[in-house]
This record gives C-alpha cells, sequence and structure tokens, in this order.
C-alpha cells in the first residue's frame, strides 16, 4: 500500500500571479459572457422561429451557437469565481466534468466548421445540385455525427483521464481543467493518454484543418472562374464569414495544443483559452450577424433596433 495522499480537489491557479488585474479581468470575462451569451441565444431564435432561415447554412450556424454556449457556460462563471476568491476550489468531480464538457464542445466546434466549410463548397461549386447534395436528411446526419463523434471522443478522453492517479500537488496553472495541465500532476503513467492526444490533434487539428482548406481551395478556384464581379462579390460574401471564424478559432486550436505535454506552457496557454472559450464565442455571433443581411432581419422581428 502506498503512502500518498489521493487528491480528491483541485486548486485552479487562474491568474493569481497578477491579483492588480483581477478587478479588470472579471469586468472583461463578464463583459464577454453575457455578449456571447446574448449573441448566440439571439441567433438561435433567429434561426428557430424564422422559416427563411431554414437553410442547410443556417442549420449548422444554429449547432455552431449551442456549442458556443456549452462551451462558455462550461468555462466562464468558475473563472469569474476564481478571480474574487482567494482559492478557486474545484472537486476532482467537478474538474472531469468541466473538461468533458469543455473538450466536448470544442472538439465538435472544430468538425463542425469542416462541415459548414463543405456547405459552402456545395453551394458555390455545385449551386444546380446544392438542394440534393444537402438534402435535410444528410444536413441532419452530418450534425447527429459531429455531436455523437465528439461525445464518444470526449467520453474516451475523459475516462483516461479519471483512471490516473493524482497524488501530489493540486495546483493546476490554469483558469480551467485542461488536459495538458492535469497530465504534467499525474502521478501515474500518462503514456496512452498522450497517445490518444497526439491521435485527437492529428484528426481534430491537422486533418480537419486540412479538409477545411482544400474545400477553400476548390471555392476560390470557383469564384475566380466567375464571369461578373457581381457574382463574385455575391459568391465571396455568402463564404467571407464562415472563413473568418475558421481563421480565428484555428489560431486558437494550434497556438494552444498543437504542441507536446513536454512543452506545455502555462501562460501561453492560459492566452489560447481566453482566445477559443471566450473571445471566439463572443465574436461568432457578432460576426455572422453583422455581415449577414437574413439573420439581421430575422433579428429585427423580435428587436426593432436591429434595422438600424
Amino acid at each position: 500500500m502506498s503512502n500518498k495522499t489521493m487528491v480528491t480537489e483541485f486548486i485552479l491557479q487562474g491568474f493569481s500571479e497578477h491579483p492588480q488585474y483581477h478587478g479588470l479581468l472579471f469586468s472583461c470575462f463578464l463583459s464577454l459572457y453575457s455578449v456571447a451569451l446574448t449573441g448566440n441565444v439571439l441567433i438561435i431564435l433567429a434561426i428557430t422561429f424564422n422559416p427563411g432561415l431554414h437553410t442547410p447554412m443556417y442549420f449548422f450556424l444554429f449547432n455552431l451557437a449551442t456549442m458556443d454556449i456549452i462551451c462558455t457556460t462550461s468555462i466562464i462563471p468558475k473563472a469569474l469565481k476564481g478571480l474574487v476568491s482567494e482559492k478557486n476550489f474545484i472537486s476532482f468531480g467537478g474538474c472531469m466534468a468541466q473538461l468533458y464538457f469543455l473538450t466536448w464542445s470544442a472538439s465538435s466546434e472544430l468538425l463542425l466548421l469542416t462541415v459548414m466549410a463543405y456547405d459552402r463548397y456545395a453551394a458555390i461549386c455545385h449551386p444546380l445540385h446544392y438542394s440534393t447534395m444537402m438534402s435535410k436528411a444528410f444536413c441532419s446526419m452530418l450534425a447527429t455525427g459531429v455531436w455523437v463523434l465528439c461525445a464518444f471522443n470526449t467520453a474516451i478522453h475523459t475516462g483516461l483521464m479519471m483512471r490516473l492517479s493524482f497524488c501530489g500537488p493540486n495546483i493546476i496553472t490554469h483558469f480551467f481543467c485542461e488536459v495538458p495541465p492535469l497530465l504534467l500532476l499525474s502521478c501515474s503513467s500518462t503514456y496512452v493518454n498522450s497517445v490518444m492526444i497526439v491521435l485527437a490533434d492529428a484528426f481534430y487539428g491537422i486533418l480537419n484543418f486540412l479538409m477545411t482548406i482544400v474545400s477553400y481551395g476548390f471555392i476560390i478556384s470557383s469564384i475566380l472562374k466567375m464571369r461578373t464581379s457581381e457574382g463574385k462579390q455575391k459568391a465571396f460574401s455568402t463564404c467571407s464569414s464562415h472563413l473568418i471564424v475558421v481563421c480565428m478559432y484555428y489560431t486558437a486550436v494550434f497556438y494552444a495544443y498543437i504542441s507536446p505535454v513536454s512543452s506545455y506552457s502555462a501562460e501561453k496557454s492560459k492566452v489560447a483559452g481566453v482566445l477559443y472559450t471566450m473571445l471566439s464565442p463572443t465574436l461568432n455571433p457578432l460576426i455572422y450577424t453583422l455581415r449577414n443581411k437574413e439573420v439581421k432581419a430575422a433579428l429585427a422581428k423580435f428587436f426593432p433596433f436591429f434595422r438600424c
């Protein structure tokens, strides 16, 4: 029998090394959470109650908004509590639950962005066959596949994390429960976890990214072949919002995760964490509404100030 005491709770370090900024960070995070929650709920309402938005593109946008709500809600409330508390404790079970919902929503978003890129490819490169290629049944199958596949993958990673022994220090050098700092705290072998992380990085980070790049390669090629500048502008406007979101999200993910656990940097990971758990879900609804006349028109039915 080992004399080591098993860890039953963790302490989220958060931004405790910069106490002078806690007030500013609390205001910023609360504002980002409010805007993200409000914006994504508005998009869900607009798409749900406007029959004109019951198309594949907006169906996937509905799913993206739902993922953003899950992502921000699993992280920001606990982060806000840490900024007003001397120590931010989280139980082992709570940490695993936070890890599960964050990984589920983040990985689902990466996969969904690839699906949305394919949708734009079908709309621009094969407009005459678009309704056949992106039928309601096929879109539902794609969305369900994204949610189920990522839930299964996340269950495997969370299960592997739960089998580890934590018997030493219990301070997580982050403002939420994340895989790399948790692995560094384990006092048992993390080899299987590391292998699974590499496989997940290869699939979600590299393969998905390449598939998105290929889709946009065909899209750009198709746009350049259009004869009229009006046609080119209209085609580009239908995919520009998605392209902005893809670039923003993948930049944060690559910055945070496409590196070995051994080279983990707490400061770098915190910055990336803010980008993809707070800033990206906040900007997504703004990008899709400010650049989309159909969404603004749908929102104007509920809120007259969107007519401005």
